[in-house]
Formats: C-alpha cells, sequence, structure tokens
C-alpha cells in the first residue's frame, strides 16, 4: 500500500526535476571562464537570489561532483590540519590531519569545492582559509589540479553574524557581484534553467593570447606605476578587489582565457574589475581599447581601405595618432593620406571629431605644398562646429 509519504516524495521528485537550455548570461560566463581559467571565484549578492543554487547547477552541468563547506561552523583547523602526535614526535614531528572532505577531493580527483557564507567566518577561520585559496592545501594534503574553488557570501548588512573579509583573503579571489535576472527565474520556476558550459578556447590563438594580456598589463604599470599595489584604506574596501601584484597576474590570466575565447567585453570587464578593482579594471580596459585600435602608418599607407572605430572616443583617438604621425615624419603624401582620412570619419561620423585633427593637421603644410580638395569638404563642418561651440558657450 502506497502510504502518503510515498506520494510526497514522488511530489518532491517531479519539483526538483528540470531541464537546462543554453542562455546568454554574462555574469554566468564570467563564472565559468574564472572557473576555467582555475582562479577562485567569490559571488556577492543578497540572501535568497540563487547563488548556492547557481553553483549548484554550475557542478552539475560541468560534471563535477560538488562539495560544499560552510566555513563559518568550522574551526580553524579543519583547514590548516588537526595535530596528530604519533608513536615519536621528537623523532617524526607532528603531521596536521586533514579533515574528510578533503580526503574525499583528492580521492576523486577533481570536483568543485563551495565555500559558502564567507563573510560569515570569523578572522581566524579567514586566515586558516588562506593556503587553501591560495596554494590548495589543506593541512599536509594538497588538492590536485583537478579541484576548482567557489565561494559565497552576503555583504555584511545583510549577512547572519557578518565580518569584513580580510584582505588578504579577499586579495586572492574574483570578485563577482551576483544578481538575479528575471526571465532566467521565471524560466527555472517554470523548469528551464540556463545550462552552464565551460568557454570554448581557441588552440591556435593560445600564444598570441598570453602575449597580448602581458602587454595589456604591462604597458598599464609601465604608465601608472602607482597602480601596481594600492591597499584601500577603508575596512569595507579592503575585503572586496583591489590591485596588488597577485591580482595584476590574475588579471593577465583572465585576459588570455578571454581573448583565446572570443570573450564579449561586457564579461571581461566585470572579470578584471573583480581583481583589480573598478578604477584599476577601468584603466585597464582602456587600454585594451587603444591596443585593438589601427596601426596609423597601416591607415596612412591606403587610406582607401581604411576602417575607423565606431565608438567615438576611439575614432577621436585613431585620428589625433594619425595626425602625430604626420607630424613625426612629415611630407606631402602622408599630409594628403591624412586628409583623405579626415575627410572619411567626416563621411562615417559625428562631424565635432575632426574639427581639432584637421586644424592640427593644417599647421603642418610646407609653403610648396598644394591645399588638396578635401580641405573644402572640411571647412564646412568645422566652421560649423565652431559656431555651435560659440553658440552652446554663450547660453
Amino acid at each position: 500500500m502506497t502510504s502518503t509519504l510515498d506520494v510526497a516524495a514522488d511530489l518532491l521528485g517531479l519539483l526538483t526535476t528540470t531541464d537546462t537550455e543554453p542562455h546568454t548570461d554574462p555574469q554566468l560566463d564570467a563564472l565559468t571562464l574564472a572557473v576555467a581559467a582555475d582562479l577562485p571565484v567569490l559571488l556577492w549578492g543578497e540572501p535568497g537570489i540563487g547563488k548556492t543554487a547557481g553553483i549548484s547547477q554550475l557542478a552539475e552541468s560541468l560534471g563535477l561532483p560538488l562539495t560544499t563547506v560552510i566555513a563559518s561552523v568550522h574551526e580553524p583547523t579543519d583547514f590548516s590540519g588537526l595535530p596528530v602526535i604519533g608513536a615519536d614526535p621528537a623523532a617524526h614531528g607532528v603531521p596536521m590531519a586533514p579533515p574528510d572532505w578533503a580526503v574525499k577531493l583528492v580521492r576523486a580527483g577533481r570536483g568543485l569545492l563551495f565555500l559558502d557564507e564567507l563573510s560569515t567566518a570569523p578572522p581566524a577561520v579567514q586566515a586558516a582559509l588562506l593556503r587553501l585559496v591560495l596554494e590548495r592545501r589543506v593541512g599536509a594534503l594538497k588538492l590536485p589540479p583537478g579541484i576548482r574553488i567557489v565561494a559565497a557570501a552576503n555583504p555584511r548588512a545583510s549577512a547572519a553574524d557578518g565580518w569584513e573579509l580580510s584582505a588578504p583573503l579577499a586579495n586572492r579571489f574574483v570578485h563577482l557581484q551576483w544578481a538575479y535576472n528575471h526571465e532566467v527565474v521565471v524560466r527555472g520556476l517554470g523548469g528551464t534553467w540556463p545550462h552552464a558550459a565551460l568557454p570554448q578556447l581557441d588552440p591556435g590563438n593560445l600564444h598570441q593570447a598570453v602575449g597580448y594580456a602581458r602587454r595589456a598589463v604591462t604597458l598599464l604599470l609601465t604608465a601608472r606605476p602607482a597602480l601596481v599595489h594600492q591597499l584601500p584604506k577603508s575596512e569595507t574596501r579592503r575585503g572586496g578587489a583591489w590591485p596588488s601584484p597577485r591580482t595584476w597576474e590574475m588579471a593577465v590570466r583572465l585576459i588570455a582565457f578571454a581573448t583565446a575565447a572570443g570573450t564579449s567585453r561586457e564579461v571581461l570587464s566585470m572579470l578584471v574589475r573583480g581583481v583589480v578593482g573598478d578604477g584599476p579594471g577601468l584603466e585597464l580596459l582602456a587600454g585594451l581599447d587603444r591596443m585593438d585600435l589601427p596601426d596609423p602608418e597601416t591607415l596612412l599607407a591606403d587610406p582607401s581601405a581604411a576602417l575607423l572605430p565606431d565608438r567615438g572616443d576611439l575614432r577621436q583617438s585613431v585620428l589625433d595618432a594619425v595626425v602625430a604621425a604626420v607630424r613625426q615624419r612629415p611630407t606631402r603624401e602622408r599630409w594628403d593620406a591624412a586628409w583623405a582620412l579626415l575627410v572619411l570619419a567626416l563621411e562615417t561620423g559625428a562631424p565635432d571629431l575632426v574639427v581639432v585633427p584637421a586644424s592640427t593637421l593644417a599647421t603642418l603644410r610646407e609653403d610648396d605644398w598644394p591645399v588638396p580638395a578635401e580641405i573644402e569638404l572640411l571647412a564646412g563642418a568645422i566652421d560649423v562646429s565652431r559656431r555651435a561651440d560659440r553658440v552652446g558657450a554663450g547660453r
């Protein structure tokens, strides 16, 4: 005879049976890329928005066994190892025995270690977590390369007996702000959740991706040495993303993986800001934009084949670089080519972007160089732009 509890179990089984579908979700893409790059990830978000459920679904999608550890209910020795005294400690020392969950992870050889409720862990436990997160060591045991680490935390204001994350521990994570997506929640409650998948890396682009990432970070830090290490002054900000040699190294890895995977700029922005902070991260992204700009010498060599960026700030940078290149090596051919590029910019974008480059380029003319016909096309746009500026200033 079927009992009521058996029927209830059947109903619960149906409620927990769900499907998955491909879905473009930037925060999920950022999480999977960081997991692929083997960097510890910390998801920040309010209680109840699905951080834990998202990690469970991630592990299931990737086919990784999930081990969940609530840091706040453990003692420091659960992460640093419990001393076990043998027959002759003076001769053999005192080994640090790892907990059973760490032993099981090593035996499995692969898996997802989920450190939940990290912001409720007291300072002593956070200190014990340092070696686990960075060196993947639990007592005398070293976790194998197939283990990935993901953590979740609530902001201190909404955490139960919450603590600020210590600066050394925070500096070891990729910090991602986790927010619920209305469409995802509605579809999920209907029985279909997004499918998490690791990024597809282009095998033929690995060396170029590494070189690109290293060049981007070193160019920025060469120009802005103060960004190499900036420990925030407030305790709250120290518990988030901030720049240090460690996090810049993490940024190099993330840029390389994102480049090899063809990741969107939105996802890359989440990741780099999640390791070095918003300010330095935005500077790095701006540097990446400049690295992707066309070479002014290539543009001057064949203006008819030029492709200018659509974004106004990037187009302005290209035009300024073209004029600077002509100034550095002025010849009539290069001067004429620059005018052709300015006409192209006028025909395909905002007229005000050509005002300053055109005015500067005009000053580079030698007496024996004839005035090109392109100047007539630009003169009207420059005059209109300047009059508009004067009207705006008079308001």
